[in-house]
This record gives C-alpha cells, structure tokens and sequence, in this order.
C-alpha cells in the first residue's frame, strides 16, 4: 500500500515553484511545535525547512494521509518523494522500508508494471 501525504505551508519559506517530481525530502517530527503536537517538518537537502505536512481538513488534499494519521506510522524521522505539485498543495509518497512492503495475498501476484516502494518499476 502506498501512503500518500500533502506538504503544505510552503509559502512561508521558499514557495514551492524550485519543486520537482521525483524529488525526495525528508520528514521530521517536531513534538516540541507549540502549535500542532503531531507536526511533521519536510526538509530538502541543501536547501532545509520548506513545508510540514498538511495537518487540516483545509489543507490535506483528497484521501491522503494528515500528519496525524502518518505520525504513528514512521519513527522520528521518515524519507519522502514529490510526486504531483499542484496549486493546492504538494502530493509526495511516503517511502517505506523493504521489510514494510505488503505482501499480496497468497495466489494474488503483483501487477507487474506496478511501481515499487521507491517509485521504480516493479520487475
């Protein structure tokens, strides 16, 4: 199962304009955010803070994943991938671990074009 979250708030430090797709970040919580508990910050390599994950029926887009609902499911720190940049907001992909990838059920095989965890063709 893939998991899907929105990276909002990117206006208040560098836009989201230098974004790209395939772009990979890194999720940190931050449990000392004297605004939101379950606050999750998005970092880039070489460039830092630019967004948290969206934490709001305002702010998440579609079905995917608040910060409340990710934050018991990755440990301090998790890695992340941009996949859609939209004006709303920024849909990325939460990448898991080998050992996290489900497993189809038993007589049931992977969609052979399906992409895996990491957004690379399943072989």
């Amino acid at each position: 199962m893939r998991i899907w979250f929105t990276l909002t708030g990117t206006n208040h430090y560098f836009g989201q304009d230098f974004l790209e797709k395939g772009m990979k970040i890194r999720l940190e919580k931050e449990p000392d955010n004297r605004h939101d508990r379950e606050a999750i910050k998005v970092l880039l390599d070489g460039v830092g803070h630019i967004g948290y994950v969206a934490n709001s029926p305002y702010t998440v887009i579609g079905e995917s994943y608040s910060a409340g609902r990710l934050y018991d499911k990755i440990g301090d720190t998790a890695k992340g991938k941009v996949k859609l940049i939209t004006d709303r907001g920024v849909l990325c992909t939460l990448k898991q671990k080998k050992d996290d990838d489900p497993v189809p059920p038993e007589g049931e095989a992977k969609d052979p074009g399906e992409e895996t965890a990491d957004g690379q063709p399943d072989e």
